[in-house]
């Protein structure tokens, strides 16, 4: 049987068996060296839902430097930014995801489900190895 996921919020501490299904990861690397994976996308998802960097980072159980470095490759890579920053203090400050921030995450999902469609007859075809227990 052929699962799609998508990648979950917060990485879960054991996942068993009963939840464990085929899955593609997928992994784009653009000519000009930009890498592009679950891993990025998770971090553009979740601030596009938390509104802050270090609240991403956090939910996601990753160092803010770490999240932020994430982005900021993204924002080399593409050559414009993926995220607007404002700056906190007493009212606070926030992250919202740029046209670009939201177009690479379309994208990327749209990728991520037509991999998926074309990959399952093969998927299948390979679970008929299988040893059944």
């Amino acid at each position: 049987m052929f699962l799609y996921r998508v990648m979950p919020k917060k990485k879960p501490k054991s996942e068993g068996p009963s939840t464990a299904g085929d899955r593609l990861n997928i992994r784009i690397d653009l000519a000009g060296g930009l890498r592009i994976g679950p891993g990025k996308i998770a971090v553009l998802e979740e601030i596009g839902r938390s509104g802050s960097i270090s609240a991403a980072g956090r939910a996601l159980r990753m160092s803010y430097r770490r999240t932020w470095e994430l982005v900021e490759d993204l924002n080399k890579g593409l050559g414009a930014p993926v995220v607007e920053t404002a700056a906190g203090g007493s009212g606070g400050g926030g992250t919202v995801l740029t046209p670009a921030g939201k177009a690479i995450i379309e994208r990327y999902r749209a990728i991520e489900m037509d991999t998926a469609v074309a990959a399952r007859k093969h998927l299948l075809a390979l679970n008929r190895f299988r040893t059944v227990k």
